[in-house]
């Protein structure tokens, strides 16, 4: 099979006669195959341009004829322009062209007015086409296979919206992200409008609408902790700078993942200065739903018939979980009453050894376990709280940026109560803190404020005053 390349100006004559010599051809010998380029006057010696230096090739001229060579998985194999594209033509196949000068520019003219009418159709079609540009950070991660699934369903951000979604990962996942997007396009969900792959470029985050960040850093086995943070550092710097500039200034920025979620979402806020610092949150979603799943299997029930269960403090280090306001729904018991009827949790659990030391000792076992699905469903819950409320305006708890409520610390991100209502989150000031609860939280503070030092060179002198909150 030989495939051939026609590039070359819409309105260049020589292109016009080059593409009747490649259509004979391709006509007439079964093996030959033409793919056609077109490009506008004003564009084509910037293309040609970065055409001749990606493959290293040498032409300044209109056309551009190249061989691509599909056998050998190599790059293209250059021939030339209109003249060495004729003596291929009667060298292997005996064939040539006599298009007068005349008819050339005649066809030339009618070429530029087709690829002006083409470029005109794809600019109305994508002004029909108005998608939410999700971004995933990580998306090698095994969460993202989970969570694709999820987004693209139409169940996170309803039926009528189309989905873009880009996925960012280093140059060494591309392979995984490929076969990644294949299955994703396989899934023929009608939200889903188009996948596209990136590296870390100063492009990337173009028009975002949501940012999803799946941790992926580790510490390597002799790394310290100062050095891990400071390469996490580094590396969610430059991500927020890069959102900072290219994103929609409303988009939305959720991290999850398992080390140092709540100093990432702080790295993004203080180099996205543009950006509302209420819209990029921390998610303790998934320590949330792992202790529901507990207490389900404890008092025998489903997990999703329990609400307002919060979780402190430093979500992947120090942190505190809050059952005192917990409710349960549709609890079958001697008292009964309609779907908005609620119990409070505590006092349906008699066992007090297991509400003391054993749930909190599985719920951190539980980690362990985690292969990317809890993830997934976490982050799409958060984001459908996000788009469309919190269920019956319940409290969920979320990583913000602290603004002294509870008398923490100003200036980390700490997981708290909230509300999600009309597409903002507010923090429930009300929530009262129980006295055995404060030394807790205020040592999940002062860990905050310790991997912030190390992060931002800040003085140990910021460190936390054990005060009473």
């Amino acid at each position: 099979m030989a495939k051939f390349v026609l590039a070359g100006r819409a309105d260049c004559p020589y292109y016009a006669k080059a593409e009747l010599l490649a259509n004979y051809l391709q006509k007439n010998l079964p093996n030959f195959r033409i793919h056609r380029i077109t490009q506008h006057p004003d564009d084509w010696e910037k293309w040609l341009a970065d055409i001749c230096m990606k493959n290293g090739w040498k032409h300044n001229h209109s056309p551009i004829i190249w061989r691509e060579l599909l056998d050998r998985g190599s790059k293209g194999l250059l021939l030339g322009g209109f003249n060495d594209f004729m003596e291929h033509a009667q060298e292997y196949y005996s064939v040539t062209s006599a298009m007068l000068s005349e008819i050339m520019k005649d066809i030339a003219a009618e070429n530029m007015q087709a690829h002006l009418d083409l470029e005109e159709e794809k600019e109305t079609i994508s002004q029909q086409f108005n998608p939410l540009n999700i971004w995933i950070i990580g998306a090698s991660m095994p969460a993202c296979y989970h969570l694709i699934p999820m987004l693209a369903s139409g169940k996170v951000f309803g039926m009528n919206e189309d989905i873009w979604l880009h996925l960012l990962d280093h140059d060494h996942s591309q392979d995984t992200l490929q076969g990644l997007k294949m299955e994703a396009e396989d899934l023929a969900y009608p939200c889903l409008r188009k996948v596209t792959l990136h590296t870390i470029t100063d492009d990337v985050f173009l028009q975002a609408d949501f940012v999803i960040v799946l941790n992926d850093i580790r510490a390597n086995e002799d790394q310290s902790s100062e050095a891990h943070i400071s390469k996490i550092k580094d590396q969610y710097a430059q991500y927020g700078t890069l959102i900072d500039q290219n994103a929609k200034k409303e988009v939305k920025v959720m991290v999850s993942g398992s080390t140092y979620v709540n100093l990432i979402a702080l790295v993004i806020i203080k180099n996205a200065p543009s950006i509302n610092s209420h819209n990029i949150v921390a998610l303790p979603t998934q320590l949330e739903f792992e202790a529901k799943a507990q207490i389900a299997n404890k008092l025998k029930i489903n997990s999703s018939v329990i609400k307002d269960v919060i979780v402190w403090g430093n979500i992947s280090g120090i942190n505190h979980l809050d059952l005192h306001l917990a409710k349960v729904y549709r609890y079958d018991s001697s008292i009964w009453g309609p779907s908005t009827f609620s119990r409070p949790l505590l006092p349906l659990i008699h066992d007090r050894k297991w509400l003391k030391n054993d749930i909190i000792t599985e719920w951190k076992k539980r980690k362990e376990h985690r292969s990317g699905l809890s993830a997934a469903h976490s982050i799409a819950i958060a984001l459908s709280c996000w788009k469309q409320d919190s269920d019956n305006g319940g409290i969920v708890s979320l990583g913000v940026l602290s603004e002294g409520f509870f008398n923490l610390p100003f200036d980390i991100v700490y997981s708290m109560p909230v509300t999600f209502q009309n597409g903002e989150w507010q923090v429930c000031a009300q929530v009262a803190i129980q006295d055995h609860v404060k030394e807790t939280l205020l040592r999940a503070a002062d860990e905050l404020l310790k991997e912030k030092s190390i992060a931002f060179g800040i003085s140990q002198e910021e460190k936390i005053v054990s005060e009473e909150l």
